[in-house]
């Protein structure tokens, strides 16, 4: 892996931002698409969440009455965590000047000052949803997050780093470690925290807006105009984040480890369809799910902290 400084490789970063913004409320269009087709219904089309987006930047956007400035700055706090996360991550290439600073646990960090910008926005709105979707959101951040940290610590044990880039390396330089035991456990703890955190089912309905049900929903409820377009973008790049550190980690076939203008084409590419097709298997397994009740949400985050202590655990044994 190379991450020193070039032309190509600032031109990668630059790529990889773009391709991810731009990508992100497609993917939420096509999961809400395939949903759809699954269910029977039309669907608004895979460009809906531009659509969307396009209208709401048209209106003006309002505050509640009684709100501060952390109301006013928790969108903007969130959309630059998930873009300095898009910018490190390798998602397109590995070989990026900014790899030196791709450690997984920093982007865990920066994506959750998204969740707490959000939690804190719901609170400060004083309303009862608000304030009900922000304990809801820290109570599934406070369970996810330490899987997310044993399940990067049992991945760093075999390379020795917590870096990203090296990380992806590692699996792609031994294809034959990502079969093993211990990487299969992380997967599946990952996954499950993957669903939670993008607030999928049956952990969290991004469809409703039945106040029981709302985790997420409920702390931007009072979000309106630019500031949900904001809000709508900031989410949909945060699932697109999620996605792709997935399938890069543990599928991690197709990444260029060198910027050159062939690579950089080819990894935008296979990352587009990798993450499309996770999209998709998530959006029709979600057809056949129902929402959890709150309570057996903790139970479903316990068993993907129980795999993520046996990957620590097999990755010692095994080494």
């Amino acid at each position: 892996m190379n991450g020193s400084w070039s032309w190509w490789g600032a031109v990668g970063v630059l790529l990889q931002m773009v391709v991810v913004v731009v990508a992100a409320p497609y993917l939420v269009g096509l999961m809400r698409q395939v949903r759809a087709r699954l269910e029977g219904r039309v669907g608004g089309g895979v460009g809906q969440p531009w659509r969307d987006l396009r209208k709401l930047l048209r209106k003006e956007a309002i505050s509640p009455e009684g709100s501060s400035l952390v109301f006013v700055a928790a969108p903007a706090v969130a959309l630059s965590a998930s873009l300095v996360v898009v910018a490190v991550a390798p998602f397109i290439v590995t070989g990026s000047p900014l790899d030196a600073v791709a450690d997984l646990y920093a982007v865990v960090s920066l994506m959750l000052l998204g969740s707490v910008a959000f939690a804190l926005a719901g609170l400060d709105t004083g309303s009862a949803f608000g304030g009900m979707g922000s304990s809801r959101t820290m109570m599934v951040a406070a369970l996810a997050e330490p899987t997310l940290l044993l399940t990067g610590f049992a991945l760093a044990v075999r390379v020795g780093s917590s870096n990203l880039g090296q990380l992806v390396d590692r699996s792609q330089q031994a294809p034959g470690e990502v079969f093993s035991p211990a990487v299969l456990l992380a997967a599946a703890a990952l996954a499950i925290v993957v669903v939670a955190e993008a607030g999928r089912l049956p952990v969290d309905n991004p469809t409703t807006h039945l106040e029981l049900t709302m985790i997420h929903e409920a702390t931007i409820l009072e979000y309106a105009g630019r500031d949900l377009a904001v809000v709508e973008l900031a989410s949909s790049i945060r699932l697109t984040i999620l996605l792709g550190l997935w399938v890069n980690l543990f599928l991690p076939w197709g990444i260029p480890g060198a910027a050159t203008p062939v690579a950089l084409a080819l990894g935008a590419l296979v990352f587009l369809l990798k993450v499309g097709l996770a999209a998709a298997a998530l959006s029709a397994a979600e057809v056949f799910m129902a929402k959890w009740r709150l309570f057996r949400v903790p139970e479903l985050l316990a068993g993907s902290f129980l795999f993520g202590v046996l990957a620590v655990s097999t990755s010692f044994f095994l080494a």
